[in-house]
């Protein structure tokens, strides 16, 4: 099926500069042709099928990079999903890939779902049973005895050099895409702190010279600036939340090109700890950490480090008035990112350290249809993302409010 979508303003997220009175061809799921309208419907064949976008600002379909469809805190919310039996898990996580994909997200890094049932999922939405974003995913996140997140069977505990080798070889024996390891402390670990080291050198530098050997990248939980350096020698490929990175760290990440999904979200956001019934212990060690959290944002902004953006919470959740993953990207805006630069990290910057940047990320020839449309311009303030009212994955729209439509 070729389609042509006109009557919009196009954002490719190569120029700068939004594409007015554009229009873009979609054939077989990608992007066939993409410009000023009179150009494209010259390229488009007869009798193709038209669809009038009414304004609406085009752009690519957003990366979530942190994302956990099997989510479960501390609380009553986080122990009904524990409890859930693996078939109940598949079928939870199905609804959340769905509503994730409704949100506008197109694709998802998940880093750490229990019992791997995110890889029955990602062949389920490959093969057409259900609908929901691309994923990419960890697998199981390894940890050590006791450390972050070990009472879940979202991760592997493993102790010495030679268990997380084993323990890394075991991910990518699934199916994993990348290796994620807990080298600190966090936040919903009632027995430890964030900036406590959990894993030795040698831990460390097993899982990334194993994950390397294997082609995959590696990705950390660390909070802590010390562990984090550590890490950043050895090879590490991205920081998750970095609560309490310094100048000198963030220089060393910048350096070596080492990645920043903040998750700012997750230290301010109190409505969703709320809803989920999640202790007084946690809120309080959670939004305690937001102000050193943002600092440690804009140090790695002002040196340069690459970030990504990544909610930690389910990508489709509400809060603030929006969805959780709009409102990290308003957030990241908010605390010095500028406009066109949060967009790209939320699209083209995240596909690219996936090494999928050829596929999505942008909207350009050849690329996967995937595409999200809203009535005002994101380029100018990201909160336009607020009014999302259609998708498009791999050429299917998958949502149009106007005509009710929702898959």
């Amino acid at each position: 099926m070729t389609t042509l979508l006109h009557n919009c303003t196009v954002f490719d997220g190569v120029a700068d500069t939004p594409i007015p009175a554009a229009a873009v061809l979609v054939a077989d799921g990608r992007i066939s042709a993409v410009g000023p309208e009179s150009e494209v419907r010259s390229a488009a064949p007869e009798g193709v099928t038209e669809l009038d976008l009414g304004g609406a600002h085009l752009m690519a379909g957003l990366l979530n990079m942190h994302t956990h469809l099997s989510l479960s805190l501390p609380g009553p919310g986080g122990a009904a999903v524990s409890a859930l039996s693996p078939h109940a898990l598949a079928l939870y996580m199905a609804s959340g890939a769905r509503r994730a994909l409704q949100s506008g997200v197109t694709t998802v890094r998940c880093v750490a779902e229990k019992d791997h049932a995110e890889f029955a999922l990602r062949k389920a939405i490959e093969d057409g049973w259900l609908t929901g974003p691309r994923i990419f995913t960890a697998g199981r996140a390894l940890c050590c005895t006791g450390g972050h997140g070990h009472d879940g069977t979202d991760t592997l505990e493993c102790d010495g050099a030679d268990a997380f080798r084993r323990g890394t070889r075991a991910q990518i024996a699934v199916g994993a895409d990348l290796i994620k390891v807990m080298i600190s402390g966090g936040i919903a670990g009632e027995h430890e702190r964030i900036h406590t080291p959990q894993l030795t050198s040698d831990e460390i530098a097993a899982v990334i010279d194993t994950a390397h050997a294997w082609g995959r990248r590696v990705t950390a939980h660390a909070g802590p600036a010390p562990i984090i350096e550590e890490a950043v020698r050895l090879g590490l490929d991205c920081v998750e939340h970095g609560y309490q990175l310094t100048e000198s760290v963030v220089a060393l990440m910048a350096e070596r090109g080492t990645s920043l999904v903040p998750t700012l979200i997750v230290t301010r956001c109190k409505d969703f700890f709320d809803s989920i019934g999640v202790p007084e212990w946690m809120q309080q060690r959670s939004l305690g950490a937001g102000e050193r959290h943002a600092e440690s944002y804009r140090l790695a902004l002002a040196a340069g480090v690459e970030v990504m953006l990544g909610s930690d919470m389910p990508p489709f959740w509400p809060t603030g008035g929006t969805t959780a993953t709009v409102r990290e990207l308003e957030h990241m805006a908010e605390f010095g990112l500028a406009p066109l630069d949060a967009l790209r990290a939320a699209t083209i910057v995240p596909a690219r350290w996936l090494g999928a940047d050829s596929e999505i990320g942008t909207v350009e020839v050849g690329k996967y249809a995937d595409l999200i449309g809203m009535d005002a311009d994101p380029t100018r303030d990201v909160s336009a993302l607020r009014g999302l009212r259609w998708v498009m994955k791999n050429g299917e729209v998958v949502r149009d409010d106007r005509t009710g439509l929702a898959l």
